[in-house]
């Protein structure tokens, strides 16, 4: 028989053991305690406007579970966009923000946000989440990303879901391709005359790639991806999320969780793509170039992010947030979700009938793309 439970609220891990939180968290690498804590700490979630209001979850002094939980004043950083429900919520002279939200602050990947060993404890933290926002007349409360576990938490409590699709790509059943080519094989004539055709331009550019993980990470390769992060954010006129004590730190603290594909060319970086790693699931994060190449996106990004989860056996590739494009390069539609809770029962009806409608609209959207597969027809 299960002790009695209490739920607290922090406004930092500090107080929890970084073995206790990961022990529940697995092997995901944005919800270990060290990237959270890293996102806080230095200060990145605070001044983009991310409160932490975690939730803990205790058995007498015992740690039983976690919510990672933000209370914001916008919907900036969350890739789920919901600005069409602030605005009508506040036309009819409602409050919407602040709001509260679970996720991983700016990474759309898929993980643990009830982080428990079972289904009954991830349904209390999943209740606990409401009152929190309830109690402090709080207009709603929203969890991107969970995984599917805690989507059927989600749902036993009550919470309304959203359906979105990001693109993955698959390793081969049964210890996956034997190397590229095998990858390559399977693809339509027409997908696999196109990637030919891509990496010929780049490689004709005489680009080369090297890929550095772990300990083969140095402060120079470091500095060198985070100007090119930096980089693409200056294109579009905005500052990065992100500082470059945060990327040192994760590296410092799980350095086999980064790997960077750097491209060469005449015995000079020019590119660079930041992936995350835990267990055998890879994740497509941040890229940037101080030259344009055709094609050099698209390598550096993609392919060659496929290329290395064949070859160290990697079961899984998720792109990040949309791109259809990426269809072409082997990656396949695959449905995420999101949850919501909405205090005001009549905006929750309102959202409750625009969701179902969205769900059929994405559920056909996805039938059509997987139509549109990359790969040859199975006879």
């Amino acid at each position: 028989m299960k002790r009695e439970v209490e739920i607290h609220v922090v406004d930092s891990l500090d107080e929890i053991p970084a073995q206790d939180w990961n022990r529940l968290a697995g092997d995901n690498p944005f919800v270990r305690h060290g990237f959270l804590s890293a996102l806080q700490e230095i200060g990145c979630v605070v001044k983009r406007g991310w409160r932490a209001h975690h939730l803990i979850l205790k058995r007498g002094d015992e740690f039983a579970g976690a919510m990672p939980l933000y209370f914001k004043a916008h919907s900036r950083g969350e890739y789920v966009f919901d600005h069409a429900w602030a605005d009508t919520l506040e036309r009819q002279g409602l409050r919407y923000y602040p709001k509260a939200l679970s996720a991983v602050p700016f990474s759309p990947v898929t993980g643990p946000l009830l982080i428990a060993a079972d289904h009954e404890d991830r349904v209390l933290l999943a209740h606990g989440a409401i009152e929190l926002p309830r109690r402090l007349d709080i207009s709603s409360l929203h969890v991107l990303f969970p995984q599917k576990q805690d989507i059927e938490a989600l749902t036993d409590a009550g919470y309304m879901l959203r359906e979105g699709v990001q693109f993955h790509w698959e390793n081969a059943p049964d210890g996956g391709f034997a190397d590229f080519d095998a990858f390559l094989a399977t693809m339509s004539h027409d997908k696999r005359k196109k990637v030919k055709q891509d990496r010929r331009r780049v490689t004709d550019a005489s680009v080369t790639y090297t890929w550095l993980r772990g300990a083969d990470i140095d402060q120079a390769a470091l500095d060198f991806f985070y100007d090119c992060y930096e980089n693409t954010y200056r294109e579009h006129w905005n500052p990065p999320y992100l500082m470059r004590e945060f990327f040192g730190r994760i590296h410092a603290e799980a350095p086999r969780s980064m790997l960077l594909v750097i491209a060469e060319a005449d015995g000079q970086r020019l590119a660079c793509a930041l992936n995350m790693i835990g267990g055998d699931v890879m994740y497509g994060r941040y890229w940037g170039t101080h030259e344009f190449i055709s094609g050099l996106h698209f390598e550096t990004c993609y392919m060659q992010g496929i290329a290395y989860c064949i070859v160290h056996k990697l079961a899984r590739f998720e792109g990040g947030a949309q791109g259809v494009h990426k269809m072409s390069r082997g990656m396949l539609p695959t449905p995420t979700w999101s949850a919501y809770w909405i205090a005001d029962q009549r905006f929750a009806n309102a959202i409750s009938e625009f969701l179902d409608a969205e769900t059929e609209a994405m559920d056909r959207h996805i039938e059509e793309l997987e139509a549109h597969t990359p790969f040859r027809k199975k006879t």
